[in-house]
């Protein structure tokens, strides 16, 4: 699925309000077309006129980067935002950047993709049963969205998780910041969290209302060039999370 273009529509539409209900590509699009945050919005956009030397000849996306997998995924994995040569590059979640090739590469390993790397948004990969998604779709300088930002994205989290209810089988959280981001998702698409929230941890297993929350270590190039989230590591919880989904046995 190849990011779309976006509507201009100034923040999320909540479930329940006009537009709230949509199928998951006409949410995809609408993600596209956010403005909310304007720290954001000017930073993918500059990053985007700007470029980097190496990607001179690339037209950034500039924009939200939205979700990418099939609709009806089973297991869902949550990053933390889009890298500014990255996803807000490529239009597509982990691809383009170091981060994504370490987790394609897993993916690939463990059978739930189609090839093990992602440079362009129509370079052919395909997702088995996995989604991929971020409780922010902006790229944020330094790669740290403010809290306000965090929870300003947060509705359309809230929406994914509505529409990949009926298959959505395992979740696997990729780093402090997205597991505490995502809980409060998860517990306004009505899964009952558990009080005080669960702790993140690396290997983190969380059951809620028939769908396993996993915790993992980010992709990042700070835990994969220090060895603090290895390859085995990565395929270890991907797996877990692949045969909790009913994905592999």
């Amino acid at each position: 699925m190849n990011p779309t273009g976006g509507t201009g529509s100034d923040e999320p539409g909540r479930p329940g309000e006009p537009g709230g209900h949509v199928g998951l590509a006409g949410l995809d699009e609408r993600i596209a077309g956010c403005r909310a945050c304007p720290r954001l919005v000017g930073w993918r956009e500059e990053v985007a006129r700007t470029k980097r030397a190496a990607f001179a000849d690339w037209t950034y996306w500039g924009r939200p980067v939205p979700g990418f997998g099939p609709p009806d995924a089973r297991l869902l994995i949550v990053g933390l935002a889009p890298a500014a040569h990255g996803g807000n590059r490529t239009g597509r979640m982990f691809t383009g950047d170091r981060s994504g090739d370490v987790l394609y590469q897993a993916l690939y390993d463990v059978g739930l993709a189609s090839q093990p790397t992602a440079v362009s948004a129509d370079d052919g990969l395909e997702l088995y049963g996995v989604r991929v998604t971020s409780p922010v779709h902006c790229a944020p300088p330094a790669n740290k969205p403010t809290p306000a930002e965090r929870d300003t994205c947060r509705p359309w989290l809230v929406q994914e998780l509505n529409l990949l209810r009926p298959t959505l089988r395992a979740v696997v959280v990729l780093g402090a910041f997205g597991w505490q981001a995502a809980l409060p998702a998860f517990a306004e698409a009505g899964w009952a969290v558990p009080r005080p929230r669960p702790a993140f941890a690396h290997g983190a297993h969380v059951p809620l209302d028939g769908l396993d929350l996993f915790g993992c270590f980010h992709v990042s190039q700070r835990n994969t060039f220090t060895g603090r989230l290895t390859p085995e590591m990565l395929r270890e919880a991907l797996g877990r999370a692949a045969q909790a989904a009913g994905l592999r046995k």
